[in-house]
Formats: C-alpha cells, sequence, structure tokens
C-alpha cells in the first residue's frame, strides 16, 4: 500500500506555441461550492472526544468516511469507465496502483477506484486490524495503515471532483460532496494522517471549502502558491 513519487517538469512544444490554458474549474464556482447539505461546525465534530481511545476514533471514522466515499463514487461509477479515464488522474498528476509485491500497474480510474475500495474494504473487515470485539488490541502498525487508507480515499474523491463534477452537478450531489470532503479533509488535517504534498493538488477547493471553519490556515496557508507550481508540472505517482 504504498507509493513512489517521481516528478518531472512539462517540456515546451518544440514549435514555440503556448500551452493549452488550464480548463475551468467548475467545482470552484461560487454558485457551487457554497452548496452544503449541513452547516454543522465539522471542526467540532472531528475533534476527539474525552475518555474515548485515539485508535477507537480514528477506527470509527475511516471506516465511516469509506462507507460514504465508496457510496458518493457509486453515484457517478456509470459514467468513469475505460474509456472516458483511461488512466487514475486528477488535474496534471496521473496515479499508478501499487501491488503486494510493489509491483507498480498503470490502471484505468475504475480499475484503481476498485483496488482502492477492495483492499480497504479488506482491511476495516480485519479483526486484526480492526477489532470489534472487546478486549482485542490494535496492530503497532494501525496508524500508518490509517494513514494510507486516507491517502487512498482523498485520491477517489480529488477524481470525482477532477473528473465528474459535471455528472455531480447534474445529479444535484455537489452539496452532499462537499460536505463530505470538508468532513473528511477537517479529519485527516486533525490527526495528521496525510501529507499535505499529498493534498496540495486540491489546496484551491480545500480553501474554499473550509475556509468558513477556521482551519483554511493550518497546512493550506501557502495552498494557492503551492498548487500554481504543481500545476506546472507532470506528475507520477
Amino acid at each position: 500500500l504504498s507509493f513512489l513519487i517521481f516528478c518531472r517538469k512539462s517540456k515546451g512544444k518544440p514549435n514555440g506555441k503556448k500551452p493549452a490554458p488550464e480548463e475551468k474549474k467548475l467545482y470552484l464556482e461560487p454558485e457551487y461550492t457554497k452548496s452544503r447539505i449541513t452547516d454543522f461546525e465539522f471542526k467540532e465534530l472531528v475533534m476527539l472526544p474525552r475518555e474515548i481511545d485515539l485508535n477507537e476514533w480514528l477506527a470509527s471514522n475511516t471506516t465511516t468516511f469509506f462507507h460514504h466515499i465508496n457510496l458518493q463514487y457509486s453515484t457517478i461509477s456509470e459514467f468513469c469507465t475505460g474509456e472516458s479515464c483511461q488512466t487514475m488522474a486528477v488535474c496534471n498528476t496521473q496515479y499508478y496502483w501499487y501491488d503486494e509485491r510493489g509491483k507498480k500497474i498503470k490502471c484505468t480510474a475504475p480499475q484503481y477506484v476498485d483496488f482502492v475500495m477492495s483492499s480497504v474494504q479488506k482491511l476495516v473487515t480485519d479483526e486484526d486490524v480492526f477489532p470489534t470485539k472487546y478486549g482485542k488490541e490494535f496492530p503497532n502498525s494501525f496508524e500508518s495503515l490509517v494513514k494510507k487508507i486516507c491517502k487512498y480515499l482523498f485520491h477517489v474523491l480529488a477524481h470525482i471532483y477532477s473528473s465528474h463534477f459535471k455528472e455531480t452537478l447534474a445529479l444535484e450531489l455537489h452539496g452532499h460532496l462537499n460536505t463530505l470532503y470538508t468532513h473528511f479533509i477537517l479529519f485527516i488535517r486533525e490527526f495528521n494522517l496525510v501529507d499535505p504534498k499529498e493534498t496540495t493538488i486540491m489546496d484551491d477547493l480545500t480553501e474554499v471549502l473550509c475556509s468558513s471553519t477556521g482551519s483554511s490556515s493550518n497546512g493550506s496557508g501557502n495552498g494557492s502558491s503551492n498548487s500554481a507550481g504543481a500545476q506546472n508540472h507532470v506528475k507520477e505517482r
């Protein structure tokens, strides 16, 4: 469950023509970013309650996010095909899957999401990893596994925004997506579960959706400049 990251700067075309302008991000339009299904203060919701074990809290929330993100993706899955999404891409970043042997696999977006959901489903239903019985302890590697799960789930959310926001709008589910994204981002920030470099690609959206929570300065204060730099590179992960 690991990624290798390679970055290389895009080369200019030999004919000297300017690159095509970046496509306008529909999900950043104010009329859509304002849409939520609740005005609840998620910053308070993600905080660890008193007398609750940290691992129990991480397990409960991670499992819930997995089910909700899987459900959100299922709403547009018929539009995410091997033809329409030939790679697992988010803006200028392409993600590759790595199997249990560490072999790099180039796959379509639906294949990648299937790998994600299948592997996460296997983990969250494994009593040795996500114990549900009284007295059963969490493994020493639990937090690192949660971090990897959250990184995968972020990729899925980012792909929905990047490649399937029009379909989400047509289904009138953008309010649900915005609410889920905001809750998830605040959760992973609260417990430092995903490296900010991993989420930089969506910093523009994060800043807009999470600014009202008072947490936009937490890891995203330089989001706009970082995102601009990221857009000038072709990345493989």
